[in-house]
């Protein structure tokens, strides 16, 4: 009866049951879908418009939740009990298995990458696409002044984080990656940031005293998945590689 019930929506869809597997594997794997990051993710994309409903409907009982933005055209998958904007709080009690953990560099990286996207937002400066050109050298001077940190030092440790962003549809990169100069290159800061670290986290970042090398923390700061307090419920970015942020490692 199941079987037949799939093929049945399947056919629907006009989706083969390959086909929804790959899309199903693909979402659980990387944990976001861009349609304009490659050829392969349009058609996941244009093939996840066709049987969203379905999808959905196989997710629910897991207790994974998935976002779409229409507008800007990605879709993401967030573990049980994450925050997700616009989706109200799941009290089912949840114990992190889908998280994955991110170095303090990257948490750090991504909570600059927040607050310049939304400084450009605030000015205007966002394509039609909704996306932000920020070089690598503003990224660099935003951790020093919010967080006292700084890009690695090492080529190889500075190319893993850009295409650690790149892998959570964070960024698009132009320029030359492979540069020792900070000024070659630049990034593309994608709308899913937005979504990616909440209003709530970005505001305990920009709390006074957070400049000193603080990020305020509570339950739920982040978008995927909530941070753990350390001392008075604030982290530092010694112990941010404790931070998780994304449903999925890419």
């Amino acid at each position: 009866m199941i079987e037949q019930a799939l093929e049945e929506a399947l056919a629907q869809c006009r989706v083969t049951r390959a086909e929804f597997s790959e899309l199903l594997v693909r979402l659980m794997d990387y944990g976001v879908i861009c349609r304009d990051e490659s050829q392969v993710e349009t058609q996941l994309y244009d093939r996840f418009l066709r049987c969203e409903a379905l999808l959905r409907e196989w997710l629910l009982p897991l207790g994974l939740r998935l976002q779409h933005d229409s507008r800007f055209q990605f879709i993401r998958l967030y573990p049980p009990g994450a925050e997700v904007p616009g989706m109200p709080d799941q009290e089912e009690p949840h114990h992190g298995g889908f998280r994955a953990r991110l170095t303090q560099q990257e948490v750090a990286a991504i909570l600059v990458l927040r607050v310049e996207y939304d400084k450009a937002l605030r000015e205007g400066q966002v394509d039609e696409h909704g996306c932000v050109a920020l070089s690598l050298e503003a990224l660099e001077l935003g951790l020093r002044n919010l967080l006292k940190m700084s890009l690695p030092d090492r080529l190889a440790e500075r190319r893993n984080l850009l295409r650690k962003l790149r892998q959570l549809r964070l960024v698009q990169l132009a320029g030359a990656e492979e540069s020792e100069s900070l000024a070659e290159v630049w990034l593309r800061v994608r709308p899913t940031i937005a979504q990616f670290v909440t209003e709530a986290a970005l505001q305990q970042l920009l709390e006074p005293g957070s400049a000193q090398g603080t990020v305020a923390a509570d339950d739920g700061a982040a978008t995927e998945n909530a941070v753990p307090e350390t001392g008075e419920g604030r982290i530092t970015p010694e112990n941010a590689d404790h931070s998780l942020f994304v449903a999925n490692e890419s």
